[in-house]
């Protein structure tokens, strides 16, 4: 169950998302709760130099191995713009990080770039509980999805001429 807190959380993943559109990236932000709801990371896409791993997710996901200990970890929520890949919902997996809530799924993510004529990606779009299937999952939030569909409409601008 999604709450205000949670969507003060995931605006914040848009504002973030938003930066790294700005920046030349792929319109992702993340913000990573511990358990008394302090925000201890935040991070945004940040692929534009080709380091197509370079995910606000899995960079939370480095970021906690580091920095939170084993038991801390369950009990932090990352919040995320949009949906995590597979690659990140395994990073969030193994690293032991608690909830996830996002924006806007993978799937419809994926379904709004093939409409706006982008190149499909490499790496199929699964729902996190298929990757990672004992995380809890909050998401889609339709409130802050169509924001996400904006700045997918802007990264996508140049392909489909619009």
């Amino acid at each position: 169950m999604v709450d205000e807190t949670d969507i003060r959380h995931l605006r914040r993943c848009v504002e973030l998302a938003e930066e790294a559109l700005e920046a030349g990236d792929e319109p992702f932000g993340s913000v990573l709760v511990d358990a008394d709801g302090r925000v201890r990371a935040e991070d945004r896409n940040r692929t534009a130099d080709g380091d197509q791993t370079r995910h606000p997710e899995f960079e939370l996901a480095r970021w906690a191995a580091e920095n939170l200990n084993p038991e801390e970890r369950p009990a932090a929520t990352v919040y995320t713009s949009g949906e995590h890949c597979p690659m990140c919902s395994a990073a969030h997996a193994w690293v032991g990080l608690g909830r996830i809530v996002y924006a806007s799924s993978s799937a419809l993510m994926a379904q709004w770039a093939a409409e706006l004529g982008a190149e499909p990606s490499p790496v199929r779009a699964l729902p996190i509980q298929e990757v990672a299937p004992g995380i809890e999952v909050d998401g889609p939030v339709p409130e802050l999805a169509e924001q996400v569909h904006a700045l997918v409409r802007r990264l996508h601008a140049g392909s489909s001429g619009g």
